[in-house]
């Protein structure tokens, strides 16, 4: 069995999601995917559950009831994947903006280097963005400045959203106490991370932005992560930040379908 999961939480990616899967499993190393979908009106679930027949122990699908956040996808497949013994857990998204070739250099700072998180960073060489709006950009850019002066972490993407994890980091995190659900989850995840002492690599990247499909990103997902980093930094205080044994850690299983 593969030793990584590509968790991609969906809704409305009709467009790109048969072709994110089998370029995924084009890929040189062996890696597995979970979709999270939202309940998509556009038949996105019908499409990846037809493609499991060919991908059969490789594709795997958890169905929600609507449209549940971001942060509540990746904490469901955080779950899964735990549950499941995989090493290496990644994030993607569905839409190309992540280049699935670069999941192979991501696994390799984790496995190669011993990276806890690797993180595909838009931001570690310069800006690497590509079709974004300036507003758009200069959003995202300062958002990491606000991030890193508030914290005081070293990482320049603070809100990047690929990213892969070594197992002992999900088990170590608390996720369910995971505050933020929009892109403030990407905050704080690398924040708690971060505190508790775990190796953490930049690893440049290329982000474009998407060809087919609609953007989810909007004005309102920045103000909440605005806000949550101020109270995540005060609650941190009040914290102390201890790894733990991973087999101490007991995670509540969610409710699984499988394709």
């Amino acid at each position: 069995m593969p030793n990584s999961i590509v968790i991609i939480p969906t809704y409305n990616e009709k467009e790109n999601i048969s072709q994110i899967i089998r370029k995924v499993f084009s890929l040189e190393s062996d890696f597995n995917i979970l979709i999270i979908d939202d309940n998509s009106p556009d038949g996105t679930a019908s499409i990846v559950k037809e493609l499991s027949l060919e991908f059969q122990n490789r594709l795997f699908i958890i169905e929600r009831t609507g449209k549940l956040g971001l942060g509540t996808a990746y904490i469901a497949g955080f779950r899964w994947a735990l549950e499941h013994h995989y090493e290496y857990i990644f994030e993607m998204d569905a839409d190309f903006s992540h280049n699935p070739e670069d999941l192979l250099r991501l696994y390799d700072a984790c496995h190669i280097q011993r990276a806890d998180l690797a993180i595909g960073s838009r931001y570690i060489s310069g800006i690497n963005v590509i079709n974004w709006p300036l507003k758009r950009v200069l959003m995202s850019y300062f958002a990491s400045v606000y991030v890193r002066k508030i914290t005081g972490m070293k990482i320049m993407d603070t809100t990047a959203g690929f990213k892969c994890y070594r197992h002992t980091v999900l088990e170590t995190i608390a996720i369910d106490k995971i505050k933020m659900k929009g892109y403030g989850f990407q905050i704080e995840m690398k924040f708690k991370t971060w505190k508790y002492g775990f190796k953490i690599l930049e690893i440049p990247i290329i982000f474009t932005d998407r060809k087919e499909g609609t953007s989810k990103m909007s004005g309102g997902i920045f103000g909440e992560a605005f806000k949550g980093v101020i109270k995540m930094k005060l609650a941190s205080y009040f914290k102390t930040y201890k790894k733990r044994q991973p087999e101490n850690i007991q995670m509540e299983s969610p409710t699984i379908k499988t394709a």
